[in-house]
């Protein structure tokens, strides 16, 4: 795959069809593969050195020091070309934060009964969406709130600027939160989950099982979103656009890879300085790989920028060893 050669306007970001030109015309095309689970079935190529292991220990443990608070590091990264895999807590339970939007959108793209219909229809909203939502940067502007937005504009502000109002109607679309636990499942992921609406879902308490999933699980499931046939490859290309248009990850994945890799991606953020970042990276000239880095601390009040560096020098890490 070629990685993108031009970037999106913000303009243009969220119009109909935005995601599948961006995306179809950068050479983004899914991998080999016989169905969607294909392209994203469990590794079982080489895995990461012991030393690559011992490093994202030693980040982990450095930054906790530094932050005078503990820190948890879930790392997954694999190169479906080369079966390489770098795993750090990889099974473990982690809060999802806004992460999940690339999975409700996916759902919205995938199971509608009015297909491309939706990405056409315009829905209207109260205000009171707006400000119950917590966030709402595109959805809260007044000519949206005037005239609505589409199916699609929803989608883009959703991933590309993680409006929690967006999800949030999108997920009325799919009968509630469950809709995207189902779509998992439907994937083969049995570890994601989603329990709660906007904002509530970034709560983020220690130990809970709602609204969480794994570093494995959800790399995997983006894997076959992005690079997979889970999707039709109309839905594919845009979801992949939108994720290449991503306004909100300057500082976390994207501060870590070398300038020249296209990076598709979501971010997330919830309390106990939750902080998420998962995508696809396109090396020049090589194949994709598939990364997901997620934090989270025992300081329910932390801000989540203070593990922004964590995941910059994580990334920095995965692609001398994938890349």
């Amino acid at each position: 795959m070629t990685p993108p050669r031009v970037r999106p306007t913000r303009r243009s970001l969220l119009a109909l069809g935005t995601g599948a030109a961006l995306a179809t015309g950068l050479g983004v095309a899914p991998a080999a593969s016989a169905d969607g689970r294909a392209a994203a079935a469990a590794p079982s190529g080489r895995r990461g050195g012991e030393e690559v292991t011992a490093r994202l220990r030693r980040l982990e443990a450095a930054h906790s020091e530094r932050l005078q608070v503990p820190v948890r590091l879930g790392v997954f990264a694999y190169s479906p070309a080369g079966g390489t895999t770098v795993e750090h807590r990889a099974g473990e339970a982690f809060p999802m934060c806004s992460t999940f939007k690339t999975l409700a959108v996916a759902a919205v793209l995938r199971d509608l009964r009015q297909g491309d219909r939706f990405l056409h229809e315009r829905v209207r909203y109260p205000r009171r969406d707006t400000e119950e939502s917590g966030y709402a940067p595109v959805t809260g502007r007044a000519e949206n709130l005037r005239d609505g937005m589409t199916g699609a504009e929803l989608c883009g502000a959703a991933v590309s600027y993680s409006d929690n109002c967006a999800a949030n109607l999108l997920l009325r679309r799919l009968g509630g939160p469950g809709g995207v636990t189902r779509f998992c499942r439907s994937l083969g992921d049995d570890d994601t989950r989603l329990d709660h609406w906007e904002p509530a879902l970034n709560s983020a308490v220690p130990g809970a099982v709602e609204d969480t999933t794994t570093p494995r699980a959800i790399a995997l499931t983006y894997a076959r979103l992005v690079l997979g046939n889970a999707l039709p490859a109309r839905h594919r290309e845009r979801l992949t656009g939108w994720l290449l248009a991503n306004t909100t990850g300057r500082n976390q994945l994207r501060a870590g890879l070398p300038r020249d890799w296209a990076l598709g991606d979501k971010t997330g953020a919830g309390k106990y300085g939750t902080n998420n970042d998962v995508g696809v990276a396109w090396p020049p000239g090589r194949p994709p790989v598939v990364l997901s880095v997620l934090t989270t601390t025992g300081d329910k009040e932390l801000d989540k920028t203070k593990t922004d560096v964590l995941i910059a020098e994580t990334a920095a890490l995965l692609a001398g060893e994938l890349g």
